[in-house]
């Protein structure tokens, strides 16, 4: 009996099996550890996928795989059961994050959190990173075992606003908020140049081309429609705005493709045109993508309403003071 190859790891003899429920049936393989697993990263599932230490009824798995009632999924030993309640040997790592993560908190109660996401953090895993807001939400648990929920995103390089959901309850209702466009996002950016004219309405539908979004026409049939509300906040003549952003639609890199059709780029913003010219003052500036979720209005699941307003993050606090905008201004749609 030869050895096993370093990518075809031999089962080992603690290790178990869990059968898939009627409730989990549909579900893809990983959506299915993290509901079990809620501590165990991407990157650690993958791995665990690669090297054969998790099958699916005795086959090598994907984990995009769709389950079936039934089926027996085998687990590595260093996933544990306790109580009936899924933990993962994994568990430290977000621990580690608890006390940052917590100081990102806006808003907190028994269904809702919202957070204050840096810009920089990814809100979900992917090739390439390294850390990622999904995998230390099992901080925020109040009894340690139930992982809160993402309900929306944000992309990695804006800040601002970011939802969570505690219970599936609140994560149902969430869903069906931002679903049915019950919801009010405002966004901050630093434009290069003034929009023209300073208030508006943009509906331009937006296509993917590659890794990128672009601005098509509506008879194209790939495109999808995409609308933005804007108004120039504070302005720099010839220079740059202060613009205040309301997606009615929440197509991806919508608001960036959106200024840029406009012909005023966000600052920071490489791939849609954002890169500042020399004349501009960028050792006065803060870095990176100027465009920040200040303030989101949403139906609360149980009651009312969560208005929630987060504070620029200190590279957009830099260059809000050196063009001396108002870090507090009130931005109002209504009228």
């Amino acid at each position: 009996m030869t050895d096993p190859t370093p990518t075809e790891a031999a089962p080992p003899p603690s290790s178990k099996a869990a059968t898939v429920t009627d409730d989990e049936a549909g579900l893809r393989l990983d959506r299915w550890f993290r509901r079990r697993f809620a501590a165990l990263t991407h990157g650690q599932l993958q791995k665990l996928l690669r090297t054969g230490q998790v099958r699916v009824d005795g086959k090598r798995a994907d984990s995009a795989d769709r389950l079936e009632a039934g089926q027996t999924i085998r687990l590595p030993p260093q996933l544990l059961y306790a109580d009936d309640s899924p933990q993962a040997a994994y568990g430290a790592r977000p621990m580690r994050h608890g006390d940052r993560l917590r100081d990102l908190i806006l808003y907190d109660d028994d269904d809702v959190v919202a957070l204050n996401k840096p810009a920089g953090l990814a809100v979900q895993g992917g090739t390439g990173l390294k850390e990622n807001l999904d995998d230390t939400l099992l901080a925020l648990s109040r009894d340690g075992k139930t992982k809160p929920k993402l309900v929306h995103r944000l992309d990695r390089d804006t800040s601002g606003v970011l939802l969570v959901a505690r219970t599936d309850y609140a994560a149902a209702k969430l869903t069906e908020a931002f679903r049915d466009r019950a919801t009010k996002k405002i966004y901050w950016a630093l434009t290069l140049g003034v929009p023209k004219p300073e208030q508006g309405r943009i509906d331009a539908a937006l296509v993917k081309r590659g890794v990128t979004m672009a601005v098509t026409s509506d008879s194209d049939e790939e495109g999808k429609s995409a609308a933005t509300l804007y108004r120039v906040v504070e302005r720099v003549p010839k220079q740059a705005a202060f613009v205040a952003l309301w997606p009615l639609t929440g197509r991806t890199h919508q608001l960036r493709v959106h200024m840029a059709h406009k012909g005023t780029p966000i600052l920071g913003d490489r791939m849609y045109g954002g890169t500042a010219p020399d004349s501009f003052p960028l050792k006065e500036l803060g870095g990176g993508l100027h465009l920040h979720a200040r303030r989101l209005m949403i139906p609360h699941p149980r009651r009312g309403t969560i208005d929630v307003v987060a504070p620029l993050g200190k590279a957009m606090q830099k260059t809000w003071r050196w063009f001396q905008f108002d870090e507090q201004a009130d931005v109002n749609f209504d009228d």
